[in-house]
């Protein structure tokens, strides 16, 4: 049955604890096949079979305890109109005003009370009727009406902290309403121990709970919370600044003709079929068809490339490009949604909204991280009063452990990387679709290419012109194009094209005739003259010379194309010759080729500087082909496979390890989409494109290490976000339950709510360098063991699976790897979560190594298959 998906914002969630409960709560519907929550967008991605309505999946959303709304605006597009940009815009910081506002308040309760209980330490003296133990009373009822008002102001932890345990899903603010609110009971309690004290002179009682007041630290704690979720916020906002970007480029308004008039109209208004105009400086408001004028367009919002492209009637050019020079009138093709600034949108948030792999770990924490930690903070109070602690030691420890905890800073470790990095993708023109494709990307061991269009332009051009003896050029040329205007074949275009390019304009030849796989013929100035192979030729005039520098072009990939023709012209024929049957004479050849691109040869050396091998897959002959790959440098030519030949050749590749297929045309998108990671030539098919995982909107082969690069350094970023994240918990937990008060290490709760606070701070901060990462430096390519990445055509390898125990983490899945791969003409993959690795190694191998390689890491290998 066909499945559709669809985008939701949800609102509430405050960590991972609260997006993993509302996944566990959509996905329990019938008909889900799929539920993805991104808790740093706050959207949803439901993959559903139809008869699952999007009322059920928001009303599940709803009885979990949180909002939702499907993503879009209904209503919005009349008549094929449509907002410029995806509708219902989950990036806009909302969160950063509020919290600041709540921030300030607090404040302005929390300095006073911080005074009156600590001002002492400072030279602040407390006022006579606060002062004493006479007045402890006063001192206690003074601090609890400063504490109340910062209780109000962020009363939103404990509305929703209680909203979590009653559904049975507690999240990050039902720790903080627990931490806080303990503190405040405890600090009631102890202003009753006052007040019983100083009614019965009970003056040991009052000194006692006079210092056991926890008024100052409930009110700490939830200020900087506060300052923590801030700043996380502001991080956040920054980590889609390269998307928000886009969105900002999307034009307000367009210029239409209507009725024989220019109006000024809003961007929803404009429909398809609408003719605009775009003046210098002006964005072009939608993709469409220049139907006049000439202009230099700047297309770096798209693709990322600087240089402005040339645009004249019958040109395409696309929405928030900026019009640079000349006057264009266009004609609209696709507006709104379905434009090309609007679908790149569309993908970046997409992969924002979906799950990498390595966040399956994160979720499977964060959904019982919660109640273990409530746990054990119940545990750590009462086990310090079982010891014979006071009331007030256990408690500060069971609030610090609740304070301390952070299930946020494990929640965004991966979607603050992915967000940042597929948002410096599409700043680029490299256009990941799926969270999925940007962690795939780095892991890829080949690059399968397709030739035509992705190695080389894709349009034959003129590369060499050998004259015969006597002949110029222009001669050449001349005869050459008059036989060619008449011709459909590609290779005619090429010589037209630099024909013209000489300022040469054939009239045509007359009695014209192709012959399909030979040449053509015909009578040029009324001379007799043929065009074509060399067999073809060679018939006509005896080519001598020519035949052995036409061949000689051949071997370098290129086609020659000879041509000859009459010495004279048909009324001065020899009596009893026709023009079609005069003696003729070779002029010369004019070699033709499908070239390379400029950037090929140096981005392939660059993928082969990162350890990756690089294959040429395609359906032309070999002799062409491997003239291309010696060129290019490639380090090995596939040639002669039909489409679905690509598609077994990806798969038999595939067996050393990832692979990644580029390609451009409808024939490539059945291996595009066997590939790990299918990579789309941004002018390719829409096919091509659709079956792609990976789009690079410059058309430029360099962009491929790039994106390898990028996927690298967001895999490593999250890798580094999880280990901070498992690392502070597993150090700030013990410590606040008081494991190593022996040695005087004691957490207060308000240097634990700190600590919390800074700790998603932290992580997101970390995220963010990845804005400065550079896609095209070779500094950091790490080259790996020619084993790996220079296979020779026929070594034979073999691959074989490990089941290790021991694994707990990414950390411990890397150490693996690690050790694995620093095995000679070793390359392995490890999976953490079927706990194991999948190993390539040369025939013959002793699987001992490999056995011991682990257990030298620190874990045991139960099985070698």
């Amino acid at each position: 049955m066909q499945q559709c998906t669809q985008q939701y914002l949800v609102t509430g969630m405050s960590c991972a604890a609260c997006s993993a409960h509302v996944e566990k709560a959509v996905a329990a519907l019938p008909g889900i096949k799929s539920v993805s929550v991104s808790l740093l967008t706050n959207s949803m991605a439901v993959e559903a079979e139809p008869q699952t309505t999007p009322d059920q999946i928001i009303g599940a959303v709803k009885a979990a305890g949180y909002g939702a709304s499907l993503r879009g605006a209904p209503g919005a597009a009349a008549a094929g109109a449509a907002s410029a940009v995806p509708a219902g815009d989950p990036l806009a910081d909302t969160e950063t005003p509020a919290l600041r506002r709540r921030l300030i308040a607090s404040l302005c309760f929390l300095l006073p009370l911080m005074a009156l209980t600590m001002g002492h330490m400072v030279g602040i003296p407390t006022p006579g009727f606060l002062a004493g133990e006479q007045n402890a009373a006063n001192f206690a009822l003074a601090q609890l009406l400063l504490t109340l008002p910062v209780l109000l102001i962020n009363q939103k932890f404990f509305v929703n902290g209680a909203r979590g345990l009653w559904q049975r899903a507690p999240g990050m603010d039902a720790l903080v309403a627990l931490g806080a609110g303990a503190a405040v009971v405890y600090g009631v309690f102890a202003m009753a121990q006052i007040n019983y004290g100083l009614s019965y002179g009970d003056m040991a009682r009052v000194h006692t709970y006079l210092h056991d007041l926890y008024f100052e630290s409930a009110a700490m704690i939830l200020t900087l919370i506060t300052v923590g979720k801030m700043l996380e916020a502001r991080s956040k906002g920054r980590t889609t600044s390269a998307l928000r970007g886009l969105m900002d480029l999307a034009p307000k308004t367009a210029n239409v003709l209507r009725g024989g008039q220019e109006l000024t109209i809003p961007i929803a208004e404009l429909v398809q079929g609408d003719v605009f105009v775009v003046r210098p400086g002006e964005s072009i408001p939608a993709d469409g068809v220049v139907e006049e004028g000439e202009s230099a367009v700047n297309e770096a919002a798209l693709t990322g490339e600087s240089l402005p492209a040339d645009k004249a009637a019958g040109d395409t050019v696309s929405a928030a490009t900026l019009n640079q020079s000349g006057f264009l009138r266009c004609r609209a093709t696709r507006v709104g949604q379905d434009t090309t600034l609007s679908q790149i949108i569309q993908m970046v948030q997409d992969a924002a909204a979906g799950k990498a792999p390595l966040a399956k770990i994160a979720d499977k924490v964060s959904g019982v991280f919660v109640p273990v930690v409530i746990s054990i903070a119940l545990l750590t109070a009462f086990g310090w009063l079982a010891a014979g602690q006071t009331a007030s030691f256990a408690l500060a420890r069971g609030i610090s452990v609740l304070v301390i905890s952070c299930p946020c800073a494990l929640g965004l470790a991966t979607p603050v990387a992915i967000m940042v990095g597929s948002g410096m993708g599409a700043k680029n023109g490299i256009l990941f679709k799926t969270a999925a494709s940007l962690e795939a990307a780095g892991r890829v061991r080949t690059v399968v290419l397709d030739k035509t269009g992705t190695v080389t332009a894709g349009r034959p051009q003129v590369t060499d012109i050998v004259c015969a003896d006597g002949v110029s050029e222009a001669e050449l040329l001349a005869l050459a194009a008059a036989l060619e205007a008449k011709s459909e074949h590609p290779l005619a275009r090429a010589v037209l094209e630099y024909a013209a390019g000489q300022g040469i304009a054939p009239e045509g030849a007359r009695q014209f005739e192709a012959l399909p796989g030979h040449g053509l013929r015909g009578l040029v100035e009324g001379r007799a003259a043929v065009g074509g192979n060399a067999a073809f030729a060679g018939e006509a005039a005896p080519l001598g010379t020519l035949q052995a520098k036409g061949d000689a072009l051949a071997a370098e990939g290129k086609t020659p194309l000879y041509f000859a023709a009459a010495a004279g012209t048909a009324e001065t024929a020899p009596a009893g010759q026709t023009a079609g049957h005069a003696p003729l004479r070779p002029l010369g050849l004019i070699a033709v080729a499908d070239v390379v691109k400029p950037t090929s040869a140096e981005a392939i050396r660059q993928l082969q500087g990162m350890g990756v091998r690089v294959v040429m897959l395609t359906g032309d002959n070999r002799r062409t082909a491997e003239a291309i790959g010696r060129q290019v440098g490639v380090d090995e030519v596939v040639a002669g496979v039909l489409p679905a030949g690509k598609e077994a050749e990806v798969r038999r590749l595939s067996a050393d390890g990832g692979v990644a297929m580029v390609g451009d045309g409808i024939n490539d998108a059945p291996a595009l989409t066997s590939a790990a990671v299918g990579i789309a030539i941004g002018a390719g098919a829409d096919v091509a494109i659709d079956a792609a995982d990976l789009v690079l909107m410059k058309s430029d082969l360099l962009d491929v290490p790039a994106a390898i690069r990028l996927s690298r350094a967001v895999v490593t970023n999250i890798h580094e976000n999880l280990f901070w994240a498992f690392l502070y918990n597993s150090l700030g937990i013990p410590l606040a339950m008081g494991l190593f008060a022996r040695w005087g290490l004691v957490l207060n709760p308000m240097f634990g709510a700190a600590a919390m606070s800074l700790s998603s701070f932290c992580v997101v901060t970390n995220a963010l360098r990845l804005n400065l990462f550079d896609l095209y430096s070779t500094r950091r390519d790490h080259k790996r063991r020619a084993a790996d990445t220079n296979k020779k055509k026929g070594e034979t390898t073999m691959t074989k699976t490990l089941k290790i125990e021991g694994m707990m983490c990414a950390h411990c899945s890397g150490r693996v790897e690690k050790a694995l791969n620093g095995l000679e003409g070793v390359t392995a993959t490890v999976n953490l979560e079927a706990g194991t690795a999948c190993v390539t190694c040369p025939d013959g191998f002793d699987t001992a190594d490999l056995k011991k390689a682990v257990e030298d890491a620190g874990y045991t290998v139960t099985a070698v298959e």
